[in-house]
């Protein structure tokens, strides 16, 4: 095996890891400009949509984000107007993060995204589960390395 292989782009595999990502987003974009939001602050919205009131931290720790990425984007939410952050009453270091009614009704219409990502991709349901399982197993191991 030579030297030079290794670094042969179609040996990489972060290579078409970063590609379909930034595919899969794009192909969002349409999607969530409808709703006036970013990729990131739609997984921000998901987030809160499954457990309202969480503090920042716990947000960052389940999109793997930091509070310097995370806070811009919770400012432009609150701007407009679909979340608001308060302080916790016991822990004023601690911001916890709502949805409010606009942000409720946001959810609604994001309700259709993941179907129309399904068919704007046109891959079959085993495909999206092989790849999900395959990509959690190995972000599990770098998780725990």
């Amino acid at each position: 095996m030579e030297q030079q292989e290794p670094l042969k782009l179609e040996n990489q595999l972060c290579f078409p890891l970063y590609v379909i990502a930034k595919e899969i987003t794009g192909i969002y974009r349409p999607f969530l400009d409808e709703l006036d939001i970013t990729y990131p602050q739609y997984l921000v919205m998901m987030v809160l949509w499954e457990h309202d009131g969480l503090p920042v931290n716990h947000i960052g720790e389940k999109l793997y984000l930091d509070s310097g990425t995370l806070t811009p984007l919770l400012k432009r939410l609150e701007t407009k107007g679909f979340i608001r952050r308060e302080r916790k009453k016991k822990d004023e270091r601690v911001v916890e993060v709502y949805i409010t009614e606009s942000g409720k009704a946001l959810q609604q219409k994001a309700c259709e995204i993941p179907e129309k990502i399904f068919k704007k991709v046109n891959a079959s349901s085993e495909d999206w589960m092989a790849l999900k399982e395959n990509v959690l197993k190995i972000l599990s191991k770098l998780e725990n390395k």
